[in-house]
């Protein structure tokens, strides 16, 4: 489903009007059918009927919220208790850890294990360092372990971060980052984690056939959604979050798109305010 939007020229009141009365109406009619959705697995299925359904959360800080009322949670494995994922997994809850695979941070648990050899420049956070993605070598054990820490906590998935680091002059050029973001989510498989891309815009029509799903920040404020249109189009869920802007303006623009939205507070604590999921046929003919 694509939403057309009236031109630029209309009044900004009717257009507000417009998007408040679109955004009623997906609300309505999508809760209003909402089938059941298939149970969490290792790896974790995403049936295709089911890609515009999920409903997400995304907590990196703060008290763990279990309760918040959504299927899909993408988290912190090192700050996700054991306890804390089995009660979501308990309530059918699909886990996705979030692992950062082209950079690293002096305060990780495991920082020293990286060598000096493959530390870069400053990384996309304070107080973090890119990687030299070429030295598969030297990070393949390390991102391994990573991965391992995810599977010991009961998650199905896992959404690579920092895969563009290629972007900033860190280490390998394109075609590096392409095998390197290629190896992990082999990685991932072999670890029975299915595997998301979070980030890396530009790459992600090539990326498409490796991932199962995709997380997107940001892509209405930056002009960019329609890159991502190779995961909707295969069928794969896009979980976008913005953290500026009215749900009532950006969720319209979203669910033209195809993607699952939400609005954070960039500290990523347990707030979230959830677009309506898109209204569409029983995903129940896709279940495994």
């Amino acid at each position: 489903m694509r939403i057309r939007l009236p031109p630029s020229g209309v009044g900004r009141g009717p257009r507000r009007l417009l998007r408040a009365l679109v955004a009623l109406t997906l609300l309505t009619t999508s809760y209003g059918c909402r089938a059941d959705l298939v149970p969490p697995g290792a790896p974790t299925p995403w049936p295709t009927g089911s890609a515009r359904h999920w409903r997400w959360q995304w907590q990196l800080t703060g008290p763990l919220d279990t309760t918040v009322e959504a299927d899909v949670f993408l988290l912190d494995p090192v700050r996700a208790t054991a306890a804390e994922t089995t009660a979501l997994r308990a309530r059918g809850r699909r886990l996705v850890c979030r692992v950062a695979v082209g950079s690293y941070a002096g305060t990780d648990p495991d920082a020293d294990r990286y060598p000096a050899a493959v530390r870069g420049a400053t990384g996309p956070r304070p107080g973090t360092s890119w990687v030299d993605v070429r030295r598969w070598d030297a990070l393949e054990p390390i991102l391994a372990d990573r991965l391992r820490l995810c599977r010991g906590k009961g998650f199905g998935a896992v959404a690579v971060a920092d895969a563009d680091g290629y972007a900033h002059r860190t280490g390998g050029d394109f075609d590096d980052q392409l095998a390197f973001n290629r190896r992990v989510a082999g990685l991932a498989r072999a670890l029975d984690l299915s595997p998301g891309l979070l980030g890396d815009t530009a790459q992600v029509a090539a990326l498409e056939p490796d991932f199962d799903f995709a997380v997107d920040e940001e892509c209405v404020r930056l002009g960019r959604c329609a890159k991502l249109l190779p995961f909707v189009d295969a069928g794969k869920p896009v979980f976008h979050v913005e953290y500026t802007g009215d749900p009532a303006d950006f969720c319209v623009t979203t669910l033209g798109y195809g993607l699952v939205s939400i609005r954070k507070d960039r500290e990523l604590d347990a707030w979230r305010a959830a677009c309506p999921a898109a209204p569409g046929p029983d995903p129940t003919p896709d279940r495994k």
